[in-house]
Protein backbone atom coordinates (compact mmCIF):
# COMPACT_ATOMS: atom_id res chain seq x y z
CA UNK A 1 0.00 0.00 0.00
CA UNK A 2 2.90 2.30 0.68
CA UNK A 3 4.45 1.83 -2.77
CA UNK A 4 1.11 1.46 -4.63
CA UNK A 5 -1.66 3.44 -2.97
CA UNK A 6 -4.28 2.24 -5.47
CA UNK A 7 -3.60 -1.46 -4.84
CA UNK A 8 -6.67 -3.70 -5.05
CA UNK A 9 -7.86 -6.34 -2.62
CA UNK A 10 -7.63 -8.95 -5.38
CA UNK A 11 -3.95 -8.06 -5.91
CA UNK A 12 -3.29 -8.28 -2.17
CA UNK A 13 -4.97 -11.72 -2.08
CA UNK A 14 -2.60 -13.02 -4.75
CA UNK A 15 0.48 -11.33 -3.29
CA UNK A 16 -0.14 -12.44 0.30
CA UNK A 17 -1.86 -15.77 -0.29
CA UNK A 18 -4.83 -14.76 1.86
CA UNK A 19 -8.55 -14.85 1.17
CA UNK A 20 -10.60 -11.68 0.66
CA UNK A 21 -11.88 -12.09 4.22
CA UNK A 22 -8.29 -12.31 5.49
CA UNK A 23 -7.28 -9.16 3.62
CA UNK A 24 -10.38 -7.29 4.82
CA UNK A 25 -9.68 -8.37 8.42
CA UNK A 26 -6.11 -7.04 8.21
CA UNK A 27 -7.23 -3.79 6.57
CA UNK A 28 -9.85 -3.27 9.29
CA UNK A 29 -7.21 -3.81 12.01
CA UNK A 30 -4.77 -1.38 10.34
CA UNK A 31 -7.55 1.24 10.05
CA UNK A 32 -8.50 0.77 13.73
CA UNK A 33 -4.86 1.26 14.72
CA UNK A 34 -4.71 4.45 12.65
CA UNK A 35 -1.96 3.09 10.38
CA UNK A 36 -3.89 3.44 7.11
CA UNK A 37 -6.92 5.33 5.88
CA UNK A 38 -8.99 5.25 2.72
CA UNK A 39 -9.19 8.45 0.72
CA UNK A 40 -12.11 8.63 -1.71
CA UNK A 41 -14.55 5.95 -2.83
CA UNK A 42 -13.91 2.23 -3.29
CA UNK A 43 -13.46 2.76 -7.02
CA UNK A 44 -11.14 5.63 -7.82
CA UNK A 45 -9.94 6.14 -4.26
CA UNK A 46 -6.59 5.23 -2.75
CA UNK A 47 -4.95 4.13 0.48
CA UNK A 48 -2.90 6.49 2.58
CA UNK A 49 -0.27 5.04 4.90
CA UNK A 50 -0.19 7.25 7.99
CA UNK A 51 3.28 8.20 9.16
CA UNK A 52 3.37 8.09 12.91
CA UNK A 53 5.96 10.04 14.81
CA UNK A 54 8.27 7.81 16.76
CA UNK A 55 9.62 9.07 20.05
CA UNK A 56 13.17 8.07 20.81
CA UNK A 57 14.28 7.58 24.39
CA UNK A 58 17.18 9.77 25.38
Amino acid sequence: MKSNSSVTIDYLCEACGLTRDGINWNIRKLKEQGKIRRIGPDKGGYWEVVQQNLRLKE
